[in-house]
């Protein structure tokens, strides 16, 4: 969809709500929340597996590689609010190791549709595991939800959590637990 029909639709809904989308302070506003909107879902555009794949070195490294705290944003295809908050990733090399960087990418590439957190989690192992290859992977996601914030319970304080494990994680009870210590440990 181009972006000047999504302007006109979101006037149109200014309208539909009650408001005047010919007032000074709402003018802009269909403009503005089309490119928002453009940005938050333009993961749709981005293949993750490409991602990875240019960045995949050979590497004999074969303990646990972890990248925590990844900033996780996106929008609840129920309500299309935000959810936001921290990815951890973990995988045991195989052979083949990733440019660090890629694994934030592919966490925006699959956050910034319209999503639900426990499919958000396991593309992200999906697609590392299918990638890389690896003995296993482990995906931790911790997001604040406003569609439970603002409506519905009201809930401002909860968090919601998934996890989804392959591999040596999901085989041995010790590698997952350290994986869960070290995300949960402040090392630097």
């Amino acid at each position: 969809m181009k972006e000047k029909e999504l302007e006109d639709h979101y006037r149109s809904i200014i309208s539909h709500l009650g408001e005047d989308p010919a007032r000074e302070g709402l003018q802009k506003t269909p403009e503005r929340v089309a490119k928002a909107m453009k940005f938050l879902t333009n993961g749709y555009q981005i293949n993750p597996d490409d991602l990875i794949n240019q960045a995949i070195f050979h590497e004999e490294y074969s303990e646990m590689v972890i990248v925590k705290d990844i900033d996780v944003y996106s929008m609840c295809e129920h309500h299309m609010l935000p959810f936001f908050g921290k990815a951890h990733v973990a995988y045991i090399p195989d052979g083949k190791i990733v440019g660090l960087s890629k694994i934030p990418r592919v966490i925006d590439a699959y956050s910034r549709r319209l999503q639900v957190q426990e499919r958000l989690t396991i593309e992200i192992r999906d697609c590392i595991q299918r990638t890389l290859e690896p003995k296993g992977v482990a995906v931790v996601v911790e997001c604040c939800h406003m569609c439970m914030s603002m409506r519905g319970v009201q809930k401002q304080n909860s968090v919601t959590t998934t996890s989804a494990f392959t591999g040596l994680f999901l085989k041995n009870d010790s590698t997952r637990k350290e994986f869960i210590n070290l995300v949960q440990a402040k090392l630097h």
